[in-house]
């Protein structure tokens, strides 16, 4: 179930992707229409904040995009912390209810009948259910879609603006690909990966592993056919990331620990299903065990003869 529910997540984020990705739409020149309510919204006034920073304080675009995106990323940050403390609270939560839950687990894999299957289902949200936990991991999807438009329009006005296309930023021509720029996001977001596993328990990191290798490969795919405005929105958005990841791994995931070490000592999690110790059948328990009462048995009668002897 947490499976499917993660699967359904990211798919859906990635139809959100892809929806927003046909959001600005373009004409034969390659150049927005100035169509779609992203562009007029998000994209266009982006732009301009971009094109305003150059017109007024003589900065060069390069600059300029990296200011739009840490004040776009400062602002949406308590979003993303927000995210991530429900995360970790779940996550720590999780770890008290475990034995519950690795027992409802084990009934549905030893389910025979359909009606086992959903009893042994029902069970597990019941777990869920008593102790006020999300089957979702706290994860919450209204924080990612907010911030998934917003990113979306920074990657366009990167992309749009006019003026970025012509420009250079520390000798790399902003309206061509830039293998540099390329390894650079590339690199953040790896380091962002690998921040993010820092004190998580090690069954957790191991399912994160795939995650961390698809998501910079995901990155530099995107980035090395963009213009090098674009990806160094990118190489910016990863550095900021990892930052931010390690602030809240240093700073807040030790208080998030205490906190609900405190919660769970106050109100400790209610005992649903208990969890099974001994799965062994009692036919094979009841031969183990004559097997084992027979040659301690013969044991001892060895042991009678060669002291006689």
């Amino acid at each position: 179930m947490r499976k499917l529910n993660k699967w359904l997540l990211g798919s859906g984020l990635f139809t959100l992707a892809l929806f927003l990705s046909g959001c600005v739409k373009t004409g034969s020149d390659g150049q927005p229409t100035g169509e779609g309510i992203i562009y007029n919204f998000l994209v266009k006034p982006m732009s301009n904040m971009i094109t305003y920073l150059v017109d007024n304080f003589d900065w060069n675009y390069g600059w300029a995009i990296i200011f739009i995106t840490i004040i776009v990323r400062l602002i949406i940050m308590p979003l993303g912390l927000n995210q991530s403390k429900k995360s970790m609270i779940q996550t720590e939560k999780m770890q008290a209810i475990k034995p519950q839950i690795d027992a409802a687990q084990a009934k549905v894999k030893e389910a025979t009948t359909r009606e086992e299957q959903m009893q042994a289902q029902a069970e597990m949200q019941q777990v869920y259910k008593e102790n006020n936990m999300s089957m979702m991991g706290g994860i919450g999807c209204l924080p990612l879609l907010i911030q998934m438009p917003i990113f979306s329009a920074l990657f366009f006005a990167a992309r749009y603006t006019q003026g970025i296309s012509d420009a250079s930023f520390l000798g790399v021509n902003l309206g061509q690909p830039s293998i540099i720029f390329v390894v650079l996001a590339g690199v953040a977001y790896l380091i962002q990966g690998y921040l993010s596993t820092i004190g998580i328990p090690e069954e957790q990191k191991k399912t994160m592993k795939s995650m961390l290798i698809v998501s910079p490969l995901m990155i530099v795919f995107m980035s090395i056919s963009s213009p090098a405005g674009v990806t160094l929105y990118w190489v910016v958005g990863g550095i900021f990331s990892s930052i931010q990841t390690l602030i809240t791994n240093q700073f807040l995931k030790p208080r998030i620990k205490a906190q609900v070490a405190e919660e769970l000592k106050q109100n400790p999690p209610k005992q649903v299903i208990t969890p099974r110790k001994d799965v062994t059948p009692t036919e094979r328990k009841t031969v183990e065990n004559g097997a084992t009462k027979k040659n301690t048995s013969k044991k001892g009668r060895n042991a009678g003869k060669q002291q006689n002897r």
